[in-house]
């Protein structure tokens, strides 16, 4: 029997698990927050994939992104500003066994954060990484983020942000070990349920920007591009992203892009006017840095317990008797 028969009939004769399964508390985003769509994006995934709850595990930092793990039925770790991305690889070393998802915004990612995110570039551990671009700090009330555009009004530039946008795209296809870059509109349900399907399914260190609405603080930063379907540019490729028809008769404007051609990744993002959308580079082939210092064994739930129970027994005050 070969693998795919016998991965059929385990699914067959498993639980089904239905997207209501995978909804943890009522998400609390503000009403047209792209989060929502997010949110329903990826518990389509989950839902696809069949993945099980109790091998999932949501990481966040601190944002209106980082509420994700609270709206999500599985387990979660919301953590510190900027510090997602540690905390994610701690759980993917000791735990390879679990689908690791990161959830973090522009600030939280592209600021505090940004030396994690280099760095887990570089050791290319096997999950999905969203960043959640509003080009904003929503959470806190409207300061300046790495991405806001130049001339963005906010309570700390309130004469205007003078400077430019900070890029994470070409950021990214700088860094060292690199597997896999996206970029997404939260507002075009297809191709973010693709995008972040085939980032799972990718394995290596995912990074997907999402370009996500704040109708609080950015309510017209994306509205040209989603009124004018030729400011964005979707890369096709039988690697990547495929157009439905109807969504190729919404949008035209479409590219034929090899994914795994890094130079012409690098130029789509450098020079392109328009927005470019879908998988812009992947790399199957980099090593996954778990699989290079692979635990002697798997640290399963019991050898977790007995672990903690030793140490604490060391602080222990036991009766006399």
């Amino acid at each position: 029997m070969t693998a795919r028969a016998t991965e059929i009939l385990r699914r067959a004769g498993a639980e089904q698990h239905s997207l209501e399964d995978y909804a943890g508390c009522v998400p609390r985003w503000c009403t047209g927050c792209g989060d929502n769509a997010i949110l329903a994006a990826v518990q389509k995934v989950c839902r696809e994939e069949q993945l099980p709850l109790e091998k999932i595990v949501f990481v966040s930092g601190i944002g209106c992104s980082s509420r994700f793990p609270h709206y999500m039925g599985t387990y979660g770790f919301h953590g510190l500003h900027g510090r997602a991305l540690p905390v994610a690889e701690g759980i993917k070393m000791r735990r390879p066994d679990l689908h690791v998802f990161v959830n973090t915004g522009d600030g939280d990612c592209c600021s505090i954060g940004a030396a994690h995110w280099v760095h887990a570039t570089r050791y290319n551990m096997n999950m999905t990484v969203m960043m959640h671009d509003n080009n904003i700090y929503g959470l806190t009330k409207n300061q300046a983020s790495p991405t806001s555009p130049m001339g963005t009004r906010s309570n700390t530039t309130p004469r205007g942000s003078v400077l430019e946008p900070f890029d994470p795209l070409q950021a990214t296809l700088g860094f060292s070990n690199l597997s896999f870059v996206a970029q997404v509109p939260d507002w075009i349900p297809e191709l973010l349920f693709q995008v972040i399907h085939e980032a799972h399914k990718h394995r290596g260190f995912s990074f997907i920007r999402i370009l996500q609405r704040c109708p609080e603080f950015q309510a017209n930063r994306w509205e040209p591009c989603m009124q004018d379907p030729a400011s964005v540019r979707i890369l096709t490729h039988e690697n990547g992203v495929k157009l439905s028809p109807t969504l190729a008769r919404a949008y035209k404007n479409n590219q034929e892009h090899d994914p795994s051609d890094l130079v012409e990744a690098r130029r789509i993002v450098g020079t392109s006017e328009e927005i470019p959308v879908g998988i812009i580079y992947r790399n199957p082939d980099v090593p996954c840095y778990e699989d290079m210092r692979k635990p002697d064994r798997l640290y399963t739930p019991d050898h977790v317990k007995s672990g903690l129970e030793e140490e604490l027994d060391k602080f222990t005050i036991w009766p006399r008797d």
